[in-house]
């Protein structure tokens, strides 16, 4: 090959960051968006719009309508039409690659009755997008006034506050009174019960800059900021926020961290997570972290799942930070940490401690019939 040629050559262009935007019917997920996209941070992102419904109306409201605007109205992102939505974005793709189409972004805004899953799935398994794209965050836009009662009626709107990377506080402007005033507080103190590692922002101060590049990867130095993505620390000092009250959707929603100095074979680990799928796969809302494999433990690798789906695991070239510890960090529905716990210490070997000596060793969930029985 002459010097020439191999000057020519490229390697792959870095993946697309894309970011799901996502809240509850009203919330104020569009007005937000037309002042996001007024910012020259964003003049040249990608934004695809879903509408439940014969006619979608949204995209009458967008201002910033331009070829990268796109409306899904065939129905909520859920799996009917999670063709549609890999259609639209290889689409884009193709006008980016043709030159016909520019942007260095893809927002996609879900509709307010939709659980963000699908969409996460779609940019985090399909064999194509996930080389094109990298999953950047997801912002809930959350009604400071009307915010608690939505909680309250649909499970979606919970979900959707669990999975954020970012909660925007919209509506800030209506609480004009000490009584909604109080009512706002107690909702912020609900929505960080929620999603302790989520910072809650109000609509009317959010920057762009607030929004966007919360996923695993730095945007301006292009490397792993798995401290910032993990957010660990957040979830230690979390008191689990239950209130025991059975009319909260939120009372079944728990965040929690596993972390272990050892390091675990990948087999053992990959049959740990294909387990706690297997059992628990619907329930797990979103799970992360940086895991020390015993094959390479210099060498860690990030994994990121939603629900049954998982990222293909990406390999750092070495530990972003002193702490060389394996961290997990799960939000999940109706999942006990204990359940979680006792499986992965089983794959590390580990007895549990706060048992009786006889128990601790042989009432292991790896063990067929209970763990104790094969001694009997």
């Amino acid at each position: 090959m002459t010097a020439a040629g191999a000057a020519g050559l490229q390697g792959p262009a870095d993946p697309i960051p894309l970011t799901v935007l996502t809240g509850f019917l009203g919330a104020g997920k569009t007005s937000l968006l037309n002042r996001l996209l007024r910012d020259a941070a964003l003049s040249e992102a990608a934004v695809i719009i879903n509408e439940f419904g014969e006619i979608g109306l949204d995209h009458l409201l967008v201002e910033h309508v331009e070829d990268g605007v796109m409306l899904l109205s065939t129905g909520c992102l859920c799996c009917t039409v999670r063709g549609d939505l890999v259609n639209t974005l290889e689409k884009l793709l193709r006008g980016l690659d043709n030159g016909r189409m520019k942007f260095n972004r893809v927002i996609v805004e879900t509709t307010g009755l939709a659980d963000p899953a699908p969409v996460l799935h779609t940019a985090m398994v399909h064999p194509y997008l996930v080389l094109r794209f990298r999953l950047d965050g997801v912002v809930t836009v959350v009604d400071a006034v009307n915010g608690a009662a939505t909680l309250d009626a649909h499970v979606e709107a919970v979900k959707q506050v669990a999975v954020a990377d970012r909660i925007v506080l919209t509506k800030t402007d209506l609480l004009d009174t000490p009584e909604r005033r109080e009512a706002a507080a107690r909702l912020r103190a609900r929505l960080a019960a929620l999603n302790p590692a989520a910072p809650v922002i109000e609509a009317a101060n959010a920057s762009v800059a607030q929004l966007i590049d919360c996923g695993l990867y730095d945007a301006e130095r292009k490397i792993p900021d798995v401290k910032r993505w993990l957010a660990e620390e957040a979830y230690a000092h979390d008191d689990h926020h239950h209130h025991h009250d059975v009319n909260r959707h939120d009372d079944r929603i728990r965040a929690f961290t596993l972390a272990s100095d050892q390091a675990i074979p990948f087999a053992a680990f990959e049959m740990f997570l294909d387990l706690v799928r297997s059992m628990h796969g619907p329930n797990l809302l979103r799970v992360k972290g940086i895991v020390k494999l015993a094959e390479s433990p210099d060498r860690p690798v990030v994994i990121h799942g939603v629900q049954h789906v998982f990222h293909p695991p990406a390999t750092l070239t070495a530990w972003p930070d002193a702490d060389h510890r394996t961290r997990l960090v799960f939000i999940v529905n109706d999942i006990e940490e204990r359940a979680i716990k006792d499986l992965f210490n089983a794959f590390l070997g580990l007895a549990q401690v706060d048992k009786p000596d006889r128990a601790a060793l042989t009432d292991n969930p790896l063990t067929p019939f209970g763990g104790a029985d094969h001694l009997r």
